[in-house]
């Protein structure tokens, strides 16, 4: 007798084999490339996909695989207690990070939401980066306490060798600390912001580059584009500054103060330093307004105070996330349109119609 052929499969089987025992029947892995949805700790009803999308008014739910970027539509019968929680997560937790007229990119934890339709949320893009500069005060705190652990070391090896070097002399009156800190900025930063050939345009003396250690001499000035900044570094030759010198334009000075902003904030900021930089933000109107507003006419660096620096900082990291973030939701829009047209087939032809209009009115929250 032959061994009978196993039984086959149909599409999408094996993507959802396993995932009742996870809570529902959705996909454990994407559709087209059978790479494994990451879990996320946010949705009950849906806890695989680290990126998701959906639009509440059509009862549309897909799981967006981030090796291939494909979309993988989710049965209909399985989508409405999922819809219903990303709606409220979006609503009650996320954080808007950007949207256009048609989509919405929201971020709840490590999830990832594409909503469809524009969020009525206020867009509080500042955040990201301003947990970062309380984040780098914590570390800088860490490297002190590291520095004071050293010192104490050497001065216990000193009384048992009954000897101590200079170094460790230096150290133990109190340069741990800074010595540490130091040591770990120019580890991460290195010397100088900028490294290139140039020339001061008042009396030709050949500049290489822009050290970290004359950042409050550097001046900032409005570019030609809005929102944008010149940086020019003092000639050391004649002193010219704003007629001469090193003048850096478009992404090259961007680059440049981005590298000296960071360099000039390692010590991070607290909580509440964030918050007054962030209202300034929010007072001025945009990140692009915000610097114009700080520069005015033209400022050298070391006369901006501290709060004004720090939301510069903000304001111009802001800028450039916005910007790659506009990008991809461009091509996210793109992918929803193309997956609405077969979602649109799918739920239509495929699925009974009055079945559709009642999870599609329950989402909706018109039923």
């Amino acid at each position: 007798m032959g061994v009978p052929d196993p039984p086959t499969e149909e599409p999408g089987t094996a993507a959802k084999r396993g995932s009742k025992r996870h809570g529902g029947t959705l996909y454990t892995r994407c559709l087209v490339c059978a790479h494994p949805f990451e879990a996320n700790e946010q949705l009950a009803h849906m806890p695989h996909g680290t990126r998701v999308a959906f639009d509440p008014v059509r009862g549309r739910l897909w799981m967006v695989c981030r090796a291939c970027r494909r979309w993988s539509l989710t049965p209909i019968e399985d989508r409405w207690e999922a819809l219903e929680e990303l709606e409220k997560l979006t609503r009650d937790n996320a954080r808007l990070l950007s949207q256009t007229d048609n989509i919405a990119l929201l971020k709840a934890g490590n999830l990832e939401i594409v909503r469809v339709g524009r969020a009525q949320l206020i867009e509080e893009a500042w955040w990201r980066y301003g947990r970062e500069l309380t984040s780098r005060r914590q570390k800088y705190r860490q490297l002190g306490i590291a520095g004071s652990v050293a010192a104490g070391a050497v001065m216990l090896g000193g009384w048992a060798t009954g000897g101590m070097s200079v170094f460790g002399i230096w150290l133990v009156m109190g340069h741990g600390k800074e010595t540490v800190r130091d040591s770990a900025r120019w580890l991460r930063f290195g010397s100088s912001a900028w490294y290139g050939r140039s020339s001061c345009e008042a009396c030709g003396q050949e500049l290489r580059s822009i050290p970290y250690s004359g950042r409050s001499s550097l001046g900032l000035f409005p570019g030609s584009e809005r929102g944008k900044l010149d940086v020019v570094a003092r000639c050391p030759r004649c002193g010219e500054y704003r007629d001469g010198g090193l003048r850096l334009t478009g992404q090259e000075a961007e680059r440049t103060l981005r590298r000296v902003l960071a360099y000039h904030h390692f010590a991070g900021a607290s909580e509440r330093r964030v918050g007054s930089a962030a209202k300034l933000i929010q007072e001025a109107g945009s990140p692009q307004d915000l610097t114009r507003i700080v520069v005015r006419d033209g400022r050298r660096l070391g006369d901006i105070q501290r709060t004004g620096g720090i939301a510069l900082e903000i304001a111009m990291n802001e800028a450039t996330e916005q910007h790659l973030l506009e990008l991809e939701l461009a091509e996210l829009e793109a992918h929803w349109k193309r997956e609405e047209e077969l979602a649109e087939i799918v739920d239509g032809e495929l699925t009974p119609l009055p079945t559709l209009e009642a999870i599609r009115r329950r989402v909706a929250g018109t039923a």
